[in-house]
């Protein structure tokens, strides 16, 4: 790792991306830490470009050798409101005092900038080679339960599992939650674990009652393997589709586009017909689709996801006139009559469309 070339004994690499460099993946991302304040210290390099500075948590973007770099101040941190956003209470502390607010033991390295030196003040590197997610402090998951969801993102992507105290703190949280929590930094937690993509995360989601954190609502596992099925059928919001089985998200702040999704879904019944299957989920987004899928009649959803989406109209409003039919709200009646001929007859040329058309107004 050799992302900046400054030679200062107090900047270092610290969390997500000295651990990936430790177990031989590629990072996500790459986190700065400077002991002692950040802001004063890229002020301070002329070879730096500050883009932006934030004071009250003495965080500086910078851009050194063509490359936008975030650097932190050390900091003590203390959770005024727990489940909500940390206040800082104190810039340019000790390395010893920045690890308490770091949220696992996997995640509290840091690596020298100057001399690659790894510093371990908790025990990360056992726990890494051990693969076992392992909290800081017994009052971890009260200050902010996101990590509740951050330690299962954890367990799916490398094949850790929680040490037993962690786990037994998880339950006992789970048990008795408090709802006055941040649900904009739990939906960004549940975006980044389910775009993972695993039904095994989401299995433990239920039955290790994480679920709980979203909706106090009984939530039981579907048969419907979810992963096989986004496999099968690629969608953009992964994470709803997983998020959507739970059945209430209102405590999520969710877009126009996410809303519309569990709406349409919420009121599309049973549907017998190849034609009211194809109705209901012509102008509907694929998430609904696959969550009516899981939830309701996965035969159905497959159905026209392998067949009926594909059959598609040929005749429009300017050959309905041609053939002598003047525009009214009729159309859509013939329309509609055409289309349940070629969902039984998919070959259907346009000429036969034209015919049917005819056929309907003589009938």
């Amino acid at each position: 790792m050799n992302i900046i070339n400054i030679n200062d004994n107090k900047l270092y690499y610290v969390g997500g991306v000295v651990r990936d460099e430790l177990l031989g993946i590629e990072s996500l991302d790459v986190d700065v830490v400077y002991e002692g304040n950040a802001i004063e210290f890229a002020k301070s390099l002329s070879e730096a470009e500050i883009l932006q500075i934030n004071e009250p948590f003495g965080t500086v973007r910078v851009k050194l050798d063509g490359r936008e770099v975030d650097i932190a101040s050390t900091r003590d941190e203390v959770y005024e409101r727990k489940g909500h956003l940390p206040t800082v209470t104190k810039i340019g502390v000790t390395l010893e005092s920045d690890v308490k607010r770091r949220d696992f033991t996997i995640n509290t390295l840091y690596k020298s900038v100057s001399t690659g030196e790894i510093v371990d003040l908790t025990g990360g590197r056992e726990d890494l080679k051990n693969k076992t997610i392992r909290v800081l402090h017994d009052e971890s998951f009260i200050d902010d339960p996101t990590r509740i969801i951050r330690a299962l993102k954890f367990a799916v992507r490398f094949g850790f599992k929680l040490d037993k105290h962690t786990k037994k703190l998880q339950d006992d949280y789970l048990k008795n939650i408090n709802y006055d929590m941040c649900y904009k930094r739990i939906k960004k937690e549940l975006i980044e674990t389910f775009n993972l993509n695993s039904q095994t995360a989401f299995e433990t989601f239920i039955k290790d009652n994480i679920y709980k954190l979203v909706t106090e609502k009984k939530v039981t596992l579907p048969r419907v393997n979810i992963e096989k099925l986004i496999n099968l059928y690629p969608v953009d919001n992964i994470w709803l589709v997983y998020a959507g089985v739970l059945g209430d998200l209102s405590r999520l702040p969710l877009t126009k586009t996410e809303q519309k999704i569990l709406d349409d879904f919420s009121v599309t019944g049973k549907l017998k017909t190849d034609f009211e299957i194809y109705k209901a989920f012509e102008k509907a987004m694929p998430e609904t689709i696959l969550l009516y899928a899981i939830l309701k009649d996965e035969k159905a959803a497959v159905k026209y996801l392998d067949k009926l989406r594909c059959i598609k109209l040929s005749i429009n409003g300017k050959d309905l006139q041609e053939i002598g039919i003047a525009p009214s709200p009729e159309y859509q009646e013939i329309f509609d009559y055409v289309l349940k001929l070629k969902l039984k007859s998919p070959d259907m040329s346009k000429a036969d469309e034209i015919k049917a058309a005819r056929n309907y107004l003589v009938g």
